[in-house]
C-alpha cells in the first residue's frame, strides 16, 4: 500500500499539474488521437507486466518454501537463504510499482503484500497473543501486520542483526504462516493479469475496443501507464526518500529492517525504465517510447537520460540509504532531486502526448 504523503509532496503534484495543464494546451492537441497504441498495450500488458507478476509469483513461492525450511531447522544457513529469497521476491515487486493499477488496486490486493511502515508494537502484541498463526488468521490482518515488511522483520530484526539462535517457535509460526499468505496475494496477481484466469492482459490490450468498459480510448490506457510511471516517482522522492530524509527518523524508512531501501527504489525507477523502453528480462518489445518517437523525438533522449541518472544516484546513497540519511545528506538530496526531475519531465513533456 502506498504510504500516505506529507502536505509539501501535495502541493509539489498541484504546482506540477498546473505545468503539465500549460504544457498541453500548447503541445498534445490531437496527438494521442493520431498513435496507434495497439502494439504498445499489446507488448507491454504480455510480455512486461504479466512476466513481472509471474516472476513475483515464483519468487514469492521460493520465499515460502525458504521460509518453511527454516521452519524446520532454524540454522545460520537456512536464515541466510530466506532473508536472500525474500531480497530475490521483492525485486519483482517494487519493479511493479509503475502499473499498480488494474486487479491489484481494485481488488485490494496491495495492502496485503506492501502496507509500511510495519507497525512494531502490534506485531510483537500478535506474537505475544495465543491466536493461531496460519495463513488464514494472517490474511484477515490489517496491512501492516503482514506482507513483505512483515516477513523482514521477522527474517533481519529490528536492524539486520538478527541470528538464527534469536529465532523463536512463535516467529517462525508468525513467519511461515505470512510467507504462504504472501505467496498466495502474489499469484492472486498473477492470476488476474493471466489471460487463462481474469485477462487483464485483455483488457488493457484492448483499450478503445467496443465493449471495454475500463478503458473506452487508447488515450486513456497511455495515460493510466504515464501516470503509473509519474505516481511513482512521486512516491519515491516525496515520501520513500522525503520522510524519513527531511525527519531523520529511519522508522519511517520502507525497508529498514534489511537495509534494502536503496535496492528497492532504484527497482522503483527501473520499473518505469521498464514501462517506457518496453523490456523485462532478455526481452524488448514496444513500450511507451513508441509515442515519443512518433510524437517528441527530442524527448527520447532526456528522458532515457533521466531515469538512468535517477537510478545512479539512489545507489550512490552510501553504505545505505538509512546510514546516508545522517551521514550523507548530499547524496540523498541529489537522488530526491533526480527523481523529481524525472517525474517533472514525465508530467510535463510525457503525459500531454497521450492526451
Amino acid at each position: 500500500m502506498r504510504r500516505l504523503r506529507p502536505a509539501v509532496s501535495g502541493a509539489l503534484l498541484l504546482g506540477l499539474a498546473l505545468s503539465a495543464a500549460a504544457c498541453g494546451e500548447s503541445t498534445s492537441t490531437g496527438a494521442a488521437a493520431s498513435f496507434d497504441a495497439t502494439a504498445l498495450l499489446h507488448d507491454l500488458s504480455t510480455d512486461v507486466i504479466l512476466p513481472t507478476y509471474q516472476d513475483l509469483e515464483a519468487r514469492s513461492a521460493a520465499l515460502d518454501s525458504a521460509a518453511q525450511a527454516l521452519a524446520a531447522a532454524p540454522t545460520a544457513a537456512n536464515l541466510a537463504a530466506a532473508q536472500n529469497a525474500w531480497r530475490a521476491a521483492r525485486r519483482p515487486w517494487e519493479q511493479s510499482e509503475a502499473f499498480l493499477f488494474g486487479p491489484v488496486e481494485t481488488d485490494g490486493i496491495d495492502p496485503g503484500i506492501d502496507s509500511w511502515p510495519v507497525n512494531v508494537a502490534d506485531l510483537d502484541a500478535v506474537l505475544a497473543s495465543s491466536a493461531t498463526l496460519d495463513e488464514q488468521y494472517i490474511e484477515g490482518l490489517q496491512g501492516t501486520l503482514k506482507g513483505f515488511h512483515t516477513i523482514e522483520y521477522l527474517l533481519f530484526g529490528s536492524a539486520d542483526t538478527l541470528t538464527a539462535a534469536g529465532l523463536s517457535a512463535r516467529d517462525l509460526e508468525y513467519l511461515t504462516a505470512s510467507t504462504a499468505a504472501l505467496a498466495a496475494a502474489a499469484a492472486q496477481v498473477r492470476a488476474a493479469w493471466d489471460p487463462a484466469h481474469g485477462n487483464y492482459v485483455a483488457t488493457l490490450s484492448t483499450a478503445g475496443a467496443s465493449g471495454n468498459t475500463v478503458y473506452v480510448s487508447q488515450s486513456a490506457a497511455m495515460q493510466e501507464l504515464i501516470n503509473g510511471m509519474i505516481d511513482i516517482c512521486d512516491e519515491v522522492a516525496n515520501s520513500k526518500i522525503s520522510d524519513p530524509f527531511d525527519q531523520h527518523n529511519r522508522n519511517l524508512e520502507e525497508s529498514q529492517f534489511s537495509n534494502n531501501s536503496d535496492a528497492d527504489f532504484a527497482d522503483n525507477i527501473r520499473s518505469v525504465q521498464h514501462i517506457y523502453l518496453g523490456a523485462y528480462g532478455a526481452d524488448t518489445v514496444t513500450g511507451v517510447r513508441a509515442l515519443v518517437l512518433a510524437k517528441a523525438p527530442a524527448l527520447d533522449a532526456t528522458i532515457q537520460t533521466q531515469t538512468s541518472d535517477a537510478i545512479a544516484k539512489i545507489e550512490a546513497m552510501l553504505p545505505t540509504f538509512g546510514a546516508a540519511i545522517t551521514a550523507d545528506s548530499t547524496a540523498v538530496e541529489a537522488a530526491r532531486t533526480a527523481v523529481r526531475t524525472l517525474q517533472q519531465t514525465l508530467t510535463n513533456q510525457l503525459l500531454p502526448l497521450a492526451q
